[in-house]
């Protein structure tokens, strides 16, 4: 879809889709609604299952994440539904589920996204 056109989506109407990344291999769940070829800015709704955390990664946009359901777990704490969570451009982060249920979010980028994993000292790894 192109940001040139008015656009509304059905996100109940769309299927989840499967993926994994490069570090978690466990199964995520994600539903493209919208995204901008010219920024490269998107909108997602993403699940995580229960006690899957995606470990230290940085990206080369920001990104922000509206939680629906669940609680998103990250290296900055713990958050409910109705909180956005904003990941500026660079920042090394971890984020997933809580071990006791799925997290369920808005997931919104400002421009090209991309995943890059790091190494994190054990000292800051989270347990």
């Amino acid at each position: 879809m192109t940001a040139r056109r008015f656009v509304a989506v059905d996100a109940n109407a769309k299927p989840w889709e499967e993926f994994t990344t490069e570090r978690v291999k466990q199964t995520l769940y994600r539903k493209f609604l919208f995204s901008d070829p010219e920024t490269g800015a998107l909108f997602a709704i993403v699940r995580y299952p229960a006690g899957v955390m995606n470990p230290s990664h940085t990206h080369p946009c920001g990104h922000g994440m509206y939680i629906l359901e669940g609680r998103l777990v990250t290296h900055r704490g713990e958050f409910g539904p109705g909180t956005l969570v904003w990941f500026p451009e660079g920042e090394v982060m971890e984020h997933g589920a809580t071990a006791e249920q799925d997290v369920v979010a808005l997931f919104v980028t400002n421009k090209a996204f991309r995943i890059d994993y790091v190494e994190t000292p054990p000292d800051r790894r989270m347990s």
